[in-house]
């Protein structure tokens, strides 16, 4: 039985009061670990040590500072990523082969990227805006930073956080999901060898340790990656003491198929984009909007793909076939098995559809057509390994079916005529469009959304906005 324990100050420490969670291997339902249940004397020590280390000269550390911190922590993640990405398939039953490749490399690039950006903060130029004064911008850390992460990507969600808010000159407190601690608790170790004490702090816990840290009255800022209604109580705590609040939430990403697309193609790269990481991605390829010219073949298409994907208890380990891990959780897996029990008799279950048997938390890849727009399990972000199929005849309606949920976090536009691309992507209401692809991720670019789906970016130099504050400096001269 393994122990983890938090990080507080750079060193391990176990919670105030000896309380445990336990950590169950998704692959088997079996506890396999503890960590601490962290309460509001550890949350408060934290961040007391986040706010010291800020205090007392973190804030005041060179971009270059930063950029040799955060380049030396891109190392410590390639230099033990096999390590890192054993953990990780332990903790969530991902695939080792999958996990090296896909998340090991990203996260090392992220950091740099990260790393440059320090030396890059934006405003506007200092100029004579008023007559005889001088009026310059500062760009200045927030201070300390509260973070909460999920459990779909344990060490890259972790990385999100950590690397703008290092860069711009902050100091964390960070809270792994109760189900997936093992990454970042080992990440917290690593990164001590780097960073003053205090500067990245790990504290391990459930909802309720979430919400003593959105309630504190230290942070400067809470970010959290999670479902939405996680924003919505991070969002109202958080209200209560003015805090800042950075929200990257739920998804439902629509894929709209014109009928102009290749069907084979797209079947196959839509197939990927949604059961990869058995789906629990917000920004799973997860609502096929096709014309009406093509939604049966190209469902066919769908779950002929199914077909193809394996679970990971059968994996090679140093296989990078599409393989994708159980589901996370018990509770996880009865609300995918819910929403998919209550399709309405008028859809079809091409493919999948129950819970695999046999141990742990497995759902197979699940294909299911002639749902309408109106359905729960259209409306509803599902974060499991299910795609569904709607039909349309023209445009517009394809439009007002993708836009057509309260999220607004990514999709995807299949269509070979550039004119309608243009036209689609800039009335989709989310924000990310792809075009011909789905899900691709760069360090350069924005990641985020509207309407439910939350408001800040994450990656790119928007996020390295975020963790920063503006100021205005006037001075007068004669």
């Amino acid at each position: 039985m393994q122990t983890f324990h938090n990080i507080i100050d750079g060193k391990p420490a176990p919670a105030a009061d000896g309380r445990t969670l336990d950590i169950h291997d998704p692959k088997t339902g079996k506890v396999y670990a503890t960590s601490p249940l962290s309460g509001p004397a550890d949350v408060d020590t934290a961040y007391r040590s986040a706010k010291r280390a800020f205090d007392e000269g973190w804030r005041d550390t060179t971009p270059g500072d930063r950029m040799n911190a955060l380049l030396k922590m891109a190392d410590a993640i390639e230099a033990n990523g096999e390590e890192l990405a054993a953990i990780e398939a332990q903790d969530t039953g991902k695939p080792l082969g999958l996990t090296l490749s896909e998340e090991v490399g990203p996260m090392a690039d992220q950091l740099r990227f990260f790393a440059g950006a320090a030396r890059q903060l934006e405003g506007r130029a200092t100029a004579e805006y008023m007559a005889g004064h001088s009026s310059s911008i500062r760009r200045e850390p927030l201070g300390v930073v509260g973070a909460v992460t999920p459990w779909n990507y344990p060490m890259m969600m972790a990385i999100w956080k950590i690397g703008p808010a290092i860069a711009a000159g902050n100091t964390l407190v960070l809270k792994p999901s109760d189900t997936t601690p093992a990454s970042t608790v080992r990440m917290g170790e690593l990164f001590a060898e780097v960073l003053p004490p205090g500067v990245l702090n790990v504290v391990c816990g459930d909802r309720s340790t979430g919400a003593v840290m959105t309630d504190h009255d230290i942070p400067a800022m809470v970010a959290i990656t999670g479902s939405v209604a996680a924003g919505k109580a991070v969002a109202e705590a958080a209200s209560r003491r003015v805090t800042k609040v950075h929200l990257e939430l739920g998804g439902n990403a629509p894929v709209v198929v014109f009928e102009d697309a290749d069907i084979a193609g797209a079947a196959a790269d839509i197939a990927v984009a949604g059961f990869f990481n058995a789906g629990q991605d917000c920004t799973a390829a997860t609502r096929v909007i096709a014309h009406e010219s093509l939604a049966v073949e190209l469902a066919d298409a769908l779950a002929a793909e199914a077909a193809t994907v394996l679970l990971s208890r059968d994996e090679q380990p140093d296989s990078e076939e599409l393989y994708i891990p159980p589901i996370n959780n018990a509770a996880q897996l009865e609300k995918v098995s819910g929403l998919v029990s209550r399709v309405p008799s008028t859809a079809r279950v091409l493919a999948g559809g129950t819970p695999a048997d046999g141990a742990g938390y497995f759902f197979p890849p699940t294909v299911i057509a002639g749902v309408t727009q109106d359905d729960e399990i259209v409306q509803t972000e599902i974060f499991g390994p299910v795609i569904t199929v709607q039909s349309f005849s023209g445009e517009a309606e394809a439009i007002a079916m993708a836009n057509g949920t309260p999220y607004g976090l990514a999709s995807s536009v299949w269509t070979t005529d550039h004119s309608r691309s243009i036209r689609v992507s800039r009335a989709l209401d989310f924000g990310c469009v792809w075009v011909n692809c789905h899900i691709p991720l760069v360090a350069e670019m924005p990641h985020g959304g509207f309407k439910q789906s939350g408001y800040g970016k994450d990656l790119s130099s928007y996020s390295l906005e975020d963790y920063t504050r503006v100021k205005h400096v006037m001075s007068k001269y004669e």
